[in-house]
This record gives structure tokens, sequence and C-alpha cells, in this order.
């Protein structure tokens, strides 16, 4: 599918501030953009509409990073690497959200809304009523800040509060609405995929590589932000630890890549040629 100009943009400028680099050069978002096919005109247009709905900052001329706007879905993003250490011991309670007749009459708020409960891990159990295991730190007072940041100004959250003592029917209820299966699944397949990428990487010229990492990256990544976070019995939690171990190590991977082709990138005037990917740095890093 055609990949969208806006959202590449905040994902390369997000990813250049995780990576260290506190803002993004026109030139290099141009260059960056053009691997993946997009042109500069709409590179252009991207970048100006960004910055008049606050999602970009200009701090001098010509230079890009993150705006007001683009921060709490940011912040949430950023949180994939260190999610597995905010789990804790699940005793079969939950963190409840209940919406009410708030969950229905307000469109543009409901999208708002259910875009935030499913990076929050929330399943409706019944009309109104979402829920998800309590087994992330802070429970029910850390989703419900999450919760508010992820919600436009004005928004009604809804009420969160913790739920427990279920009769065994609803319990087995609410642990239905998780595809546990399918997410076991997921984390394996995602593990094979970047194992398999990595072991070919060596031989790729710098441009190709720089793509390929980060659009299976940026794939694994999105994984992580919508996984559930589910307990054991619900999911495989080995296979989930396995999967978190091999995104870090291909986003470490994709690091050295990108401070290698964007170095390429301020050095040179043009990029029509392909430099060769410097196979030292792989074989370094991915040891």
């Amino acid at each position: 599918m055609p990949i969208n100009a806006r959202a590449l943009i905040l994902r390369l400028v997000l990813g250049a501030e995780a990576h260290g680099d506190a803002a993004l050069g026109v030139r290099e978002l141009l260059s960056a953009c053009a691997l993946f096919g997009l042109p500069g005109n709409s590179v252009r247009v991207a970048l100006a509409r960004a910055v008049a709905v606050g999602l970009l900052t200009t701090p001098r001329r010509a230079v890009y990073e993150l705006g007001p706007a683009a921060r709490p879905l940011a912040d949430e993003v950023s949180r994939w690497r260190d999610m597995a250490q905010q789990a804790v011991p699940w005793h079969g309670d939950w963190v409840a959200v209940h919406v009410g007749a708030a969950g229905r009459s307000d469109r543009p708020a409901l999208r708002a809304r259910q875009r935030a409960f499913e990076l929050l891990g929330l399943a409706e159990l019944e009309r109104g009523l979402h829920l998800r295991p309590n087994n992330l730190a802070g429970g029910a007072a850390t989703l419900r800040t999450r919760l508010q940041a992820l919600l436009p100004a004005g928004t009604d959250a809804g009420t969160v509060f913790l739920l427990g003592d279920l009769a065994a029917a609803d319990a087995a209820h609410a642990r239905g609405r998780w595809d546990g299966a399918a997410l076991d699944a997921s984390y394996r397949d995602g593990t094979a995929r970047l194992t398999a990428w990595r072991e070919q990487a060596r031989a790729l010229p710098l441009e190709q590589a720089a793509r390929e990492v980060f659009e299976l990256g940026n794939r694994a990544i999105r994984q992580l932000v919508f996984d559930p976070w589910l307990p054991a019995p619900l999911i495989d939690e080995a296979a989930r630890k396995r999967f978190i171990a091999a995104v870090i190590r291909h986003d470490d991977i994709g690091k050295a890549i990108w401070r290698q082709y964007l170095g390429a990138v301020r050095a040179q005037s043009s990029l029509r040629a392909t430099p060769s990917l410097p196979r030292k740095l792989l074989q370094e890093t991915m040891t």
C-alpha cells in the first residue's frame, strides 16, 4: 500500500529523537522519504501541514522536531522498550474503564477513545465497559493518567477503576476477549522474520538496508506498541520475551545503519550513487 508522507515523516523524526538526534533537516527528510518512493513536493506539503497543526516544530530554518500535538502519542510509542519491566504478577483482577453513554455520542471522541483503548490493551467486555488484566505497574491510577494523555483536551475518559471477584463465567468471558493463540503466533513469526533479515543483511547496499531495516522495525515496533501486554496464562510469555529481544536487537542495528545513511546524506550533495553497506559496521553490530 502507498506510504503516507506525514506518517513516515513523524516516524522518522521520532526515530531520530529516540536515536539521539534532536531534529532532522529538510534535506535528510527528503532523502529518507525518497527511499520509500515519496516525491519531494509531497514531502514538503506534508511538512508544512504537520507544522501547521503542531505535530512538528521548526527550531531553526529547514530543521524539524516533534511538536506538542505529537508528544502524547510519541511518549506512548516510546514505551515499548521498557514495557516488559512494567509487568507485575497478575492475581486475576482487572483495570476497567466505563464510558457509558459518552462512549457513543461523539464520533470524533469515539475514534480517539478507541485508538487510546487499543494502545492501552483494553478490550470491550460489554457495551460501554472495557477492561484489561491488572498486571502493569501503577494499576488503575497509571492507566487513568495514560488514557487521559492520549485523548484530546475535553474528551471524557470515562471512569477508571479496579474490578475483581468476577463470577467464573464472567472471568472466562473476560479472558476470551483476546486471541492468545494469534498473539503467540505473531511473536514467533516476528522473531523469525527479524532473524531471517539479519542473517542476509550484511550483503545489502546501504540505501536498501536503511529502507528494509526501517520497514521491518516499524512493523515490529508497531506490533509491540499495540500489544495488550497480557500475562500468562493468557499468552506465551517466553515467546513474547524472545520477540522483544529480537526487536531490540533489530532496533540497535537500525540505529547504526541510519547513522551511516544520514551521515552520507549530510556529506554528499547527491545520493544518486548507491554506496555499499559497510560490512564491518553490521558485523560489529550483529555480534
